[in-house]
């Protein structure tokens, strides 16, 4: 019994994983400006990417390295909307942000200027991310209330009793609700069938700034950052630079089917690395193969995946992924308030990141860390002024 342990919570923390936030990632790759066929491209490949990159690292380094794709990087396209040039477009700034992984796993003081960013800064900028999605709930009660509300009464239900399966649960109620209330005339012209859509990438530099920098850093401060603390939190040695390294090689390939960036597991990682998996942390590891294996199955299914979202009212699908998304939020906004001396920079960052103003082609997540960054120079500079100023005295 004790060795199918490993193998049931992986494949567990394949399913929760997948089922928390598949709809988040089509989400985020249509409103990029992917095609149906796209967005179910770039989710198979996104989950053919976690099978590879989460099977050779732990093999190599056999401690169980989970691999995800990362949910507030599929946040962040939600909201940054399509670019001047499209979808290759989109596709050139996924390269780029994979490019920067590999860099910060071959470059060290990269990945450290990273880390650097104030925590409450980087905190408030994945909240500002988060925020409309998460309000979708209330949006969709007001706008299809018959299907949001058996959806959300699930999800609360099971909150309350078996927390884990809430977010699982709610997306099978929202299944269920299309299929009984929704026409099925779209069914014409959707294909079942796993297919790669291959895209020539283009660059912009607008894009770049907007899209693939903001892309890489909450993907490094929401996934990786967090997924190695969670490794570490069990006693095991991160192999950081190889993982940033293989993740954004993996995800430089997967870009040119669409795929958008693949990292460390942060919220699922404990499935696999905790007790639950095994009593001995040295016999864990095969739960992370399990892991890869499910998904590569549940990879194989982008293209219901992306049926359903196209049977579904929009405004259902991203209140299923913003139900997900709760949690992350609440952990989002503690870190940014967490340290009374970074309110303001915090406060900043957030309400810029929130209102969704796109400036000169770029995002607000860029201009929200950097109206951040400077508030935080100010204050700091101020405080310094002050500390000098009490010493003379």
């Amino acid at each position: 019994m004790e060795q199918v342990r490993p193998v049931v919570a992986g494949l567990l923390s394949a399913i929760v994983g997948y089922a928390s936030s598949f709809t988040l990632v089509l989400a985020g790759l249509q409103a990029v400006g992917a095609t149906s066929s796209q967005a179910a491209s770039g989710l198979l490949v996104t989950c053919l990417g976690i099978g590879v990159a989460g099977t050779v690292l732990t093999l190599r380094h056999r401690i169980p390295i989970a691999i995800a794709w990362s949910t507030p990087g599929a946040a962040l396209l939600v909201g940054a909307g399509p670019p001047a040039g499209g979808f290759p477009t989109a596709v050139g700034a996924f390269l780029v942000c994979a490019a920067l992984t590999v860099t910060a796993g071959l470059v060290p003081w990269l990945a450290r200027l990273i880390g650097a960013i104030p925590k409450p800064v980087a905190g408030a900028m994945l909240a500002g991310i988060l925020v409309p999605l998460c309000t979708a709930p209330v949006q969709a009660l007001v706008d299809v209330p018959t299907l949001a509300v058996p959806v959300i009464a699930t999800w609360a239900v099971l909150l309350r009793y078996a927390r884990g399966w809430a977010v699982p649960g709610a997306l099978v109620t929202a299944v269920v609700a299309i299929t009984l209330t929704t026409d099925h005339t779209g069914l014409a012209v959707a294909t079942l069938r796993p297919t790669l859509t291959w895209n020539v990438p283009t660059l912009d530099v607008g894009a770049l700034v907007g899209l693939a920098l903001p892309l890489f850093l909450v993907t490094m401060a929401g996934q990786n950052v967090p997924g190695a603390a969670v490794l570490a939190a069990y006693g095991y040695r991160v192999p950081l630079r190889p993982a940033l390294v293989t993740t954004g090689l993996v995800s430089a390939a997967g870009a040119l089917a669409g795929g958008h960036q693949v990292n460390l597991a942060a919220i699922t990682a404990a499935l696999t690395a905790g007790p639950e998996a095994h009593p001995d942390p040295a016999r864990r590891w095969p739960a992370t193969l399990a892991l890869a294996g499910g998904q590569l199955m549940l990879g194989l299914g982008a293209g219901a995946a992306t049926t359903l979202v196209l049977l579904s009212p929009p405004v259902l699908v991203i209140a299923v992924a913003g139900l997900a998304l709760l949690p992350a939020l609440g952990t989002s906004l503690s870190n940014a308030v967490a340290d009374p001396g970074m309110l303001l920079p915090a406060v900043v960052t957030f309400v810029v990141t929130a209102s969704g103003v796109a400036v000169l082609g770029i995002g607000a997540a860029f201009w929200g860390l950097l109206a951040g960054l400077a508030a935080w120079l100010v204050t700091r500079r101020r405080r310094i002024l002050a500390d000098a100023a009490a010493m003379a005295r």
